[in-house]
């Protein structure tokens, strides 16, 4: 017999916060599409992490270890801000697919196509989190847009460090 504490299952909620429904409804869902990508980017860059080879392998091997350690503690803050916002997160993984803009790996690359690949994708995440702090600006949630200014500031640094690689 499950225990009656256990039984407890999320739901949407309405936490009176100084924004409106509509808003915080708006706000998450924008962030879903950013947690998304996050998500994606992050198992992109493990699988470049094991799969990397040639006389760069130990440069992308360390640069790679730390983007996808930063991505996946960035999708658990941005998954716990949707939460706080009163939204249920994405609740599997065909529902984050369907919200991403990213593509997942489907063949192995070189270590170059795999710079490039990661530029692009990094390039996507910037221009999806800048549209998502603008609208949260917009709405007012300041929390949301810091957050999601943070995330940009790591994006663009990603994205210097990749393109001295690929020079």
């Amino acid at each position: 017999m499950t225990a009656q504490v256990l039984k407890a299952k999320p739901h949407t909620e309405k936490p009176a916060t100084g924004l409106s429904d509509a808003a915080r409804k708006k706000v998450a869902e924008s962030l879903g599409e950013v947690l998304a990508n996050t998500m994606t980017l992050q198992v992109k860059t493990q699988v470049y992490h094991w799969n990397v080879v040639g006389p760069a392998f130990y440069s992308l091997h360390k640069l790679t270890e730390e983007h996808y350690n930063d991505l996946f503690g960035a999708a658990d803050v941005i998954a716990e801000r949707i939460r706080a916002l009163g939204h249920i997160t994405p609740l599997s993984n065909k529902a984050l697919t369907a919200k991403t803009d990213i593509d997942e790996e489907t063949s192995t690359r070189s270590a170059g196509e795999m710079v490039e690949q990661l530029i692009e994708d990094h390039e996507q995440l910037i221009r999806d989190a800048r549209m998502a702090a603008k609208e949260a600006g917009e709405a007012g949630d300041m929390v949301t847009e810091d957050m999601l200014i943070a995330r940009l500031a790591f994006h663009e640094q990603a994205v210097w460090m990749l393109r001295a690689i690929a020079s």
